[in-house]
Parts: structure tokens; C-alpha cells; sequence
């Protein structure tokens, strides 16, 4: 499966979550190559830390997927997950995620500490999600770029 146009809507979800005065990260969730849900950051909207896009899907997958499911699902996604959402994608038992924009090249960009990425999270945890990116970065980094 190719997944730059999967990368693409996410960096466009990232888009319109900074369009609507959030910070620009946006996720979608796909099951045998069909989009199954998609969500934006709202963290400033809804005032809300934990808006993560990531997160949303996660519990939104966790409840409505089954096991098989989640174990097939890709977390497409506009930005690396932080560690609070990469314990989320963990527990929620989803299968892969790929993301544009790595949490090395998002510190480096803000000047700040990049912390745990997504699969030294889950291999700590012994999870088995596939991991991979960054893909697609320089488009990803110009979303955030355009927003500061």
C-alpha cells in the first residue's frame, strides 16, 4: 500500500486543525485501505491537553474496532506521537503507525528536548506496532512552519 496519500490527508488534517487555532497535527486511522476515521488536534478549542489527534483515535479505536482490527489498522499521522499518545496506540493494540514529521526534527525545529519517541515507547513497553517515518518530512515540517 502506498502511503503517501494517507500521509498527505494527514498533513492536511494538521492544516485545518491550525486553521480552527490549534496546533497543527492531525491523524487519520485506515483498515484494509479504507479511511475508518480521521481526527484533528483540539487541544486549544476545546481546552483540552489531551486532544491529541492520536489519543482520540486510539480510545476511538479501542472502543469501536475489534481485535482484528486494530491488529490491521494503520495510525497515519502528521507528527511522530508523543509519549502520551504512543502509550495510548500501545494499549490500544493498533497494528502499524507512520508518521511525516519525526519528534527529533519537531524538537530541533522549537529548540526543545525531543523526549522518547513513538517505538522506543512501545518497544519498552513490549508492544509489537510497526513503526515508521518520517515520510514526506519537509511537507510535514512546512504545517508547522506556517502556523508559528
Amino acid at each position: 500500500m502506498d502511503d503517501e496519500p494517507f500521509i498527505r490527508e494527514a498533513i492536511d488534517l494538521a492544516r485545518e486543525a491550525a486553521d480552527n487555532g490549534n496546533t497543527p497535527f492531525g491523524s487519520l486511522l485506515v483498515v484494509d485501505g479504507e479511511v475508518v476515521q480521521r481526527s484533528r488536534n483540539t487541544t486549544v478549542t476545546e481546552s483540552d491537553i489531551t486532544a491529541h489527534p492520536e489519543l482520540k483515535l486510539a480510545r476511538w479505536a479501542a472502543r469501536e474496532l475489534d481485535t482484528e482490527e486494530r491488529e490491521a489498522c494503520t495510525m497515519y499521522t502528521s507528527t511522530e506521537p508523543c509519549e502520551m499518545c504512543a502509550t495510548a496506540i500501545h494499549y490500544a493494540g493498533l497494528g502499524r503507525v507512520v508518521f511525516s514529521v519525526s519528534t527529533t526534527a519537531l524538537s530541533e525545529r522549537h529548540g526543545t528536548p525531543p523526549g522518547y519517541t513513538c517505538r522506543e515507547l512501545i518497544e519498552a513497553k513490549g508492544g509489537s506496532t510497526a513503526v515508521e517515518g518520517p515520510i514526506l518530512e519537509a511537507e510535514g515540517l512546512a504545517v508547522h512552519d506556517d502556523s508559528s
